[in-house]
């Protein structure tokens, strides 16, 4: 190994570098490539190879040759002596290793003789110094160059020199004194590598990660390339000669101040200008300056935001108010409707009730629509005011998205941002003209549109329906199911028994077509009357039999038969025609108490009875019978006596 390959420390290979970035940066680097490094030092090593293999004579100017000739000739004095052991004294303040200062006496073709005040010059590359792109060298007789001292004296007697290495140990000792001071750096660009960028500080490889390019991840490095930025040394090797540098440390470092700077200045009321820098589903985030503020959706405009997007894209400039601090937790709320004045404070002015009102459909929901009357008023049009008439399935049946639409103003609550809104309003009310149509006690035909549990609706007119309750399906008290008497499509008769149009219910009646027949009841059923019924429904506590269209009465279970009964069904069946007897009576209440006992009984009490009077007149009694056999004897024994006194 030679002078200058120990200088330069050339045994650096390039999985040296990989190691040492990696230690300097947990992001995947790639290593800095070192082959240039190398091929310039062993550039400048050949050179001076060479320049200590030419001939001395060839790096000594003519001028200043001795010939052998004239050797003997040449006589010293002691003053000469003297001098010369001055020169040699200040000679000794060069030291190998050193960077000293040198000036440029001549310009070879390929070389650049440098005079460093010592007893002989020194020969330095040109290839060292540079050229322009037209190959013009960089260096003139007359200028001034620091240039590392390599051996005071070779073979030949000549100084060895190399600006190379004086170039780059000066820029070592500057990168090298940023890096212990935390100074930063400027350096250029040149080149995109794996895992980040590689950087020129003069002749000096460094290496960039990706991660320390930008706050933010990067997705276009090569944009950087030829720029000269300011960054810092995070990583610093002279024995590998490995330098890993950072310029996010120095965003973040003006990030932070920005921060605390405009942290300092904020204050609740502020309208301040600032950049849209992300935007999320809930809002966006503002850059004021070295620190974001969340501009909540809810507060970027008094209207209806369904996303950030509709009101701000990322890069806008906006003009947002401070609506609260929070330096600690470095948080900060922005407003941008704040900056204008609340809509609903005269809503009550500009909307009074009753007034018909102009607005866009924004949004359906499954129970209704809203309105927007203004930016930051929105009314509702709920589906049951959307027609008279009509059943709305859903509110999109009646309106669309976006649709221009006039309504009435049907209630306002300003407290609750709420304005109630009617869209039928603006039509007559056909339930107001109704009980003119349709008076009550007057018949109507309409259609059985739906049968429930509690009666029955039928449809009077295109949008109206009636409703027969169960109690009006039949005089009969007995409870029944709308089914058993209705089915669904059937068009029937029926009373009007009242409207109510506020309501917009109309009552109707299917028994009342035919006069009460309780009114007679009493007369036709009294109390000990034996009647006929049919058998219709039985319970679990006896059995109800229709005597008439509108009367039923009740068997009892105990007045089944004499004898205990546990189910009804042991006894009567659905169908059964039965003479039954009344027991009970209460007209008001239309209840009827029936018997099947009571007319088995009478029945049987009947037939007794009646069996009796047919056999009393012609029967023989036992007395008879006897009084007759013992009469019969005596009368024959009498008549033989008074036949034998005859004789």
């Amino acid at each position: 190994m030679d002078e200058k390959d120990s200088i330069l420390n050339e045994e650096q290979t390039e999985s040296d570098v990989q190691h040492d970035i990696q230690a300097g940066d947990n992001t995947e680097v790639e290593t800095v490539e070192v082959e240039d490094i190398q091929q310039s030092d062993e550039n400048v090593q050949s050179s001076h190879i060479e320049a200590e293999q030419q001939p001395a004579e060839d790096q000594i100017p003519a001028e200043d040759t001795v010939s052998e000739d004239d050797e003997d000739d040449i006589m010293f004095s002691d003053e000469t002596e003297n001098l010369l052991e001055a020169y040699d004294e200040t000679l000794r303040d060069f030291e190998e290793g050193e960077i000293v200062k040198g000036v440029v006496i001549k310009i070879d073709r390929d070389e650049v003789m440098i005079d460093v005040g010592y007893k002989s010059e020194g020969y330095i590359p040109i290839s060292e110094f540079g050229t322009d792109p037209d190959g013009t060298p960089r260096v003139k007789v007359g200028d001034a160059v620091d240039v590392y001292l390599l051996r005071k004296e070779d073979q030949d007697g000549l100084v060895v020199l190399s600006k190379e290495i004086a170039d780059q140990k000066i820029v070592w000792d500057r990168i090298a004194e940023a890096h212990e001071r935390g100074d930063s750096i400027q350096g250029r660009i040149t080149k995109r590598i794996k895992g980040g960028l590689k950087v020129e500080i003069d002749n000096v490889k460094a290496f960039l990660p990706a991660s320390q390019v930008e706050l933010r991840p990067v997705q276009n490095f090569d944009k950087y390339i030829g720029k000269s930025l300011d960054m810092k040394v995070i990583k610093l090797s002279k024995r590998r000669r490995n330098i890993v540098l950072s310029r996010r440390v120095i965003l973040e470092e003006e990030r932070e101040s920005k921060r605390q700077a405009t942290l300092s200045t904020l204050e609740v009321g502020q309208v301040r200008d600032g950049i849209v820098k992300n935007i999320t589903q809930f809002g966006a985030f503002i850059d004021l300056g070295g620190v974001d503020g969340l501009l909540h959706k809810s507060d970027m405009s008094w209207g209806r935001v369904n996303h950030p997007s509709e009101v701000v894209a990322v890069g806008d400039k906006v003009e947002v108010m401070i609506l609260s601090v929070d330096a600690e937790a470095s948080k900060i709320s922005l407003g941008m409707k704040q900056k204008f004045a609340d809509p609903w404070l005269s809503v009550e002015t500009k909307y009074p009730i009753d007034s018909i009102v102009t607005g866009k459909v924004v949004s359906i929901v499954d129970y209704g629509a809203f309105i927007e009357l203004e930016p930051g008023v929105e009314g509702l049009i709920h589906v049951s005011e959307m027609s008279w008439t009509r059943r709305v399935p859903h509110p999109s049946k009646v309106l669309k998205k976006g649709d221009e639409v006039q309504a009435k103003v049907l209630d306002i609550d300003p407290n609750k941002q709420k304005i109630s809104l009617g869209l039928k309003q603006l039509q007559m009310n056909p339930w107001e003209a109704l009980a003119d149509r349709y008076p009550v006690g007057s018949k109507i035909i309409g259609r059985v549109r739906n049968l429930t549990d509690f009666g029955a609706f039928i449809e009077i007119e295109e949008g109206i329906d009636g409703l027969i309750h169960v109690s009006d399906l039949s005089w009969a008290k007995r409870a029944m199911n709308p089914s058993d008497v209705l089915k669904e499509g059937d068009q029937v008769e029926a009373i009007v028994l009242s409207i109510d149009p506020e309501k917009q219910r109309v009552s109707l009646g299917l028994k009342q077509i035919e006069p009460d027949p309780w009114i007679q009841v009493p007369e036709k059923y009294a109390i000990g009357s034996v009647v006929t019924g049919r058998i219709v429904n039985i319970t679990n506590f006896g059995a109800f039999a229709k005597l008439e269209e509108g009367v039923e009465g009740l068997i009892h279970i105990s007045e089944l038969d004499e004898k205990h009964v546990d189910n009804p069904n042991e006894v009567v069946s659905i169908g059964d025609e039965l003479e039954l007897k009344v027991i009970s009576l209460d007209p008001e209440e239309r209840r009827i108490g029936l018997s099947l006992k009571e007319v088995k009984s009478d029945q049987e009490r009947t037939v007794v009875n009646q069996y009796n009077d047919e056999t009393r007149n012609d029967r023989t009694t036992l007395a008879d019978v006897v009084g007759n056999s013992l009469k019969q004897p005596k009368d024959e024994e009498q008549e033989a006596t008074e036949q034998d006194k005859t004789e």
